[in-house]
């Protein structure tokens, strides 16, 4: 197992990454070490597993690492969703900085089964800041910790970071400031990503992009159920409506039961026309399941 943890090592350090000290160092299966995951964040490491337990030889691997590196593990289980626990080096008590394409964010080890940031959209987010200019505007839905919105507004769009949860739109808030950006100037709007859309067309009000990346399965405040494939078709519909003429919607899922060709039917189906459409793989580091699909259509 160490022997195939340091090949992926080995092979990881001949990327090109540009400013870049987070990414996947092993990726399951597509590193011939089914079930295991591991995250870089800024020297720190984060073992990911689907075994119930901790394997002893990961354990072993992570204490032997001269000098030491801080690292942590999860179980991959959805019903548990405890923070990492630490197995080896120093804790980290609090939130820290990580560096993406020069993008700085906020992670957490403490924050619960997430970190702070999907690392499987790096080239994503570097997408929208590239597309990104003065006086677009841009509607971040589903936004988390608002990495793809710290994107937009660094390449001098008004972003409007739309997110159910409060700390999370706070950690937004902290991201935009690590980076120089005035989070007076952005929008910030907690509630339904569904609710809100169909607010902003009541409204009229009309974005440059809108960028979609739901959870595979959620549930409102009210009950309501969201699955990627039963529903993705209708949000798309709501968020045509909010969009600028020539805009362009980012449409992202990672549920499993979506195929790329099953994602691509439904957000053919769900919009009226389309000048283009593109679809893009998955960051160079993540080597297995090529679970994430993204699409790009420009209206």
């Amino acid at each position: 197992m160490v022997g195939k943890i340091e090949t992926s090592e080995n092979i990881r350090s001949t990327l090109s990454l540009g400013d870049t000290d987070s990414f996947r160092l092993v990726d399951g299966i597509g590193d011939d070490l089914p079930g295991i995951y591991v995250d870089e964040f800024a020297g720190r490491r984060l073992i990911s597993t689907s075994f119930p337990e901790l394997l002893p030889e990961l354990r072993d691997w992570a204490s032997s690492l001269a000098p030491a590196v801080t690292t942590y593990w999860k179980r991959l289980d959805q019903k548990d969703r405890k923070s990492p626990a630490l197995i080896s080096g120093t804790p980290v008590e609090n939130s820290f900085e990580i560096s993406e394409q020069g993008v700085r964010y906020l992670v957490s080890f403490q924050s619960g089964y997430s970190q702070g940031i999907f690392l499987d959209q790096r080239d994503n987010r570097r997408r929208v800041r590239d597309r990104c200019q003065a006086g677009d505007t841009i509607l971040n839905t589903f936004a988390y910790t608002g990495a793809f919105s710290v994107c937009a507004a660094l390449a001098g769009a008004t972003t409007t970071t739309l997110d159910l949860s409060q700390p999370y739109i706070d950690w937004a808030r902290r991201n935009m400031e690590l980076n120089g950006v005035d989070p007076s100037s952005q929008y910030f709007c907690k509630g339904d990503t569904f609710h809100w859309l169909q607010r902003f067309a009541r409204q009229k009000r009309r974005f440059t992009g809108i960028i979609l990346d739901p959870p595979t399965f959620s549930r409102d405040q009210n009950g309501k159920v969201f699955q990627a494939e039963d529903h993705y078709g209708h949000l798309i519909s709501l968020a045509i409506a909010c969009l600028s003429p020539n805009g362009w919607l980012l449409c992202t899922t990672n549920c499993q039961r979506l195929s790329r060709t099953a994602f691509s039917r439904i957000v053919e189906a769900a919009i009226r026309s389309a000048s283009r459409t593109s679809e893009f793989p998955m960051p160079p580091d993540f080597t297995g399941d090529q679970y994430l699909k993204s699409i790009l259509v420009e209206i």
